[in-house]
């Protein structure tokens, strides 16, 4: 047998070791995290590393949702409890605990900041047409956080922008 013929074996033999699997086309992902009960997501291309919890750094005079930064790999990276600053259940560290870094690249400047999280759940594919506007009824989470609603099964996860969330932490500590 010849690379020809190899070539041309190729593409069957990969459709049969992929039979069953369902291929994302299009929509965008987004990674599902747990504050207490409750189920938030962001989008996955702004989540740069997911890290298990260790303490971080205490910021002096700092308001009580920034726990602090950590050096990830020479970047300080300040870390915030969404629990605390969407005043979520009991801010209490366990085995799933995790800080989920993100990333947003805005204009020239790129900002990175950690937030506390109960735990990582599942990555969504969901069509732009599926989220759903957030009825401003005074939840916990101010509406500047919030992009949007998602219905999955009898669920509705809250999908939370990121580009203010990053800038939770500049302006907790301008003030």
């Amino acid at each position: 047998m010849d690379i020809q013929d190899l070539a041309t074996d190729i593409p069957s033999q990969g459709e049969h070791a992929v039979e069953g699997i369902e291929f994302i086309t299009s929509g965008e992902q987004y990674l599902t995290f747990l504050l207490a009960s409750e189920q938030y997501a962001v989008d996955i291309l702004c989540v740069e590393e997911i890290r298990s919890w260790e303490r971080p750094t205490k910021i002096p005079n700092s308001p009580s949702y920034i726990k602090g930064v950590i050096n990830m790999r020479g970047i300080i990276v300040p870390i915030v409890d969404l629990r605390v600053k969407f005043n979520i259940g009991e801010a209490s560290y366990h085995e799933t605990t995790v800080v989920i870094v993100l990333t947003y690249q805005a204009e020239e400047t790129s900002r990175t900041i950690g937030f506390v999280v109960d735990a990582v759940s599942d990555v969504l594919n969901v069509e732009a047409t599926e989220i759903k506007n957030s009825p401003s009824f005074g939840g916990s989470v101010q509406p500047q956080y919030v992009e949007g609603l998602i219905n999955v099964g009898k669920s509705v996860v809250t999908l939370l922008n990121v580009e203010n969330l990053q800038q939770v932490e500049q302006h907790a500590l301008n003030h």
